[in-house]
């Protein structure tokens, strides 16, 4: 049997984010026989930390503070690096993409592939210190990565736009695993008895961690229009820092005079149940997303989708939902409202589209296989 391919992957940190899940299904998915990996976080371990560990991975963690990368980690990640002499190195998101570069100069020549998991940057709204490692890396993208992967054509374009080496990239969309993610009417049940509500209960979804990016604001207002004009749905939220406690969200909650519609569940391990027994699932983000991970989940479990057009959301969602434009609450009610009016038939059948389109252009199998030919050929070996 041939040597494997040894790729390092650098990561910005292991919590249960978009990049970090995509990066752990991938992990899980790839051929073992010919692939050996080991993940090094920036920062901290998480939640992904212990399900590649369990996996036998490798993990590493530098503790670095959020920021400017900070010399003294940079060079024990060159360490780590030449201790396990990469054919690939794999970074992910911005601070991993310079911190990475820099550190595998220092530990040899392998090559570096970048991956850009955001698309529009805000000032004012992202973080600075980020708009400001990403103009870095504009100017960088000529000499340090060997190719630059994006999982939208929305974030290929806006980075080219900004500078970014054009050749360079290659669009690998995010993929999902369908026997995971699928539709579940039992679910339904479960999660609408924790939740003390009647099997009859529509259930809107808001899977998003808490941060301006995803607008809960301009969710929780849309929800409030769509109970004026059908009373009984119920709204299912969660994420990192989605709970009573967070004074911010629980204060526009209450503001609506409905706090018993809004169910918030903070984070949670059970996506596929929760995200099964949805009725309709939204992802209402301002700005900033490429590929959100809870549409093709959604999709997946056979939910429709309403989403705004942000990214590379509109071309996920096809015709299986409704794209609104961002930070518009009445467009977004109107949506929500336009797909709980359908009737039981049409609702079917949007849910089957929904599905199939995931099954046919979003494949878990497809996005491991499309990375494992990137390596491969970022090492020069032929597959």
């Amino acid at each position: 049997m041939a040597a494997q391919l040894r790729v390092a992957h650098v990561i910005t940190d292991l919590d249960t984010g978009g990049a970090e899940l995509v990066l752990a299904r991938l992990l899980v998915e790839m051929d073992q026989r010919r692939f050996k990996h080991e993940v090094i976080s920036l920062t901290t371990a998480g939640q992904v930390a212990d399900q590649l560990t369990k996996l036998g991975i490798p993990v590493s963690t530098l503790g670095m503070r959020v920021g400017f990368p900070n010399p003294m980690s940079v060079l024990r990640l060159a360490r780590i690096l030449r201790t396990f002499h990469p054919d690939v190195v794999q970074t992910w998101m911005y601070h991993a993409d310079l911190v990475g570069s820099i550190a595998a100069r220092l530990a040899g020549r392998a090559p570096v592939i970048w991956g850009i998991r955001n698309s529009v940057l805000v000032p004012g709204a992202s973080k600075r210190r980020t708009i400001l490692i990403v103009r870095l890396l504009a100017h960088l993208s000529r000499g340090l990565p060997a190719r630059i992967v994006s999982c939208s054509e929305a974030a290929r374009l806006v980075h080219i736009g900004l500078g970014y080496q054009a050749q360079k990239f290659v669009v690998i969309p995010n993929g999902f695993d369908v026997e995971k993610f699928k539709p579940d009417a039992s679910a339904r049940l479960w999660v609408r008895q924790e939740l003390n509500l009647s099997p009859e209960t529509e259930v809107v979804g808001f899977f998003a961690r808490f941060d301006p990016q995803k607008d809960h604001h301009n969710f929780i207002r849309a929800a409030n229009l769509l109970l004026e004009r059908r009373a009984g749905v119920h709204f299912l939220l969660c994420g990192e820092g989605v709970i009573w406690q967070n004074p911010a969200l629980a204060g526009w909650i209450v503001e609506t005079g409905q706090s018993d519609h809004f169910h918030l569940l903070g984070r949670r391990v059970d996506m596929p149940r929760l995200t099964a027994a949805l009725d309709l699932a939204v992802s209402a983000s301002e700005y900033g997303e490429a590929f959100p991970n809870v549409i093709g989940e959604a999709m997946a479990c056979g939910v429709p989708c309403v989403a705004t057009d942000v990214g590379d959301s509109a071309a996920i969602i096809a015709d299986t939902g409704l794209i609104v434009p961002p930070h518009n609450a009445q467009a977004l009610a109107g949506a929500m409202l336009k797909i709980l009016e359908m009737d039981s038939e049409d609702r079917h059948a949007l849910s089957q589209a929904a599905r199939q389109r995931v099954i046919e252009n979003y494949s878990l199998a497809a996005m491991v296989s499309c990375y494992q030919a990137l390596y491969f050929a970022a090492a020069g070996i032929s597959a």
